[in-house]
């Protein structure tokens, strides 16, 4: 799999952004059929850092209600995998695009 496909986007939040500026730890959205192994390479290949550590999570579909002119729509967002990547001391990664 190329570094792509297993890192599908980052996760941009007031959480996400507590956790990187206290504790070096970024989030993002992967693959489902992405493994903890294939996580950390394409983070190291594609950002150029050492991770220190991968967690994955699943997190669950949720079901979602709108009101319309046309009555109650109800309809699911998807669910999708979140992987939260520790990095060694002193490394960070530019997910904003600053210079």
């Amino acid at each position: 799999m190329k570094p792509t496909d297993i890192l599908v986007r980052p996760i941009i939040s007031e959480k996400v952004n507590k956790q990187m500026e206290q504790e070096g730890k970024y989030s993002f959205v992967v693959g489902k059929a992405a493994n903890k192994l294939e996580i950390k390479k394409a983070i190291e290949d594609f950002y150029g850092v050492k991770v220190a550590s991968v967690n994955t999570a699943i997190m669950p579909s949720k079901s979602k209600t709108r009101f319309t002119k046309a009555g109650f729509l109800k309809g699911r967002k998807p669910s999708y995998k979140k992987a939260i990547i520790a990095l060694e001391e002193g490394e960070t990664i530019d997910i904003f695009g600053s210079n």
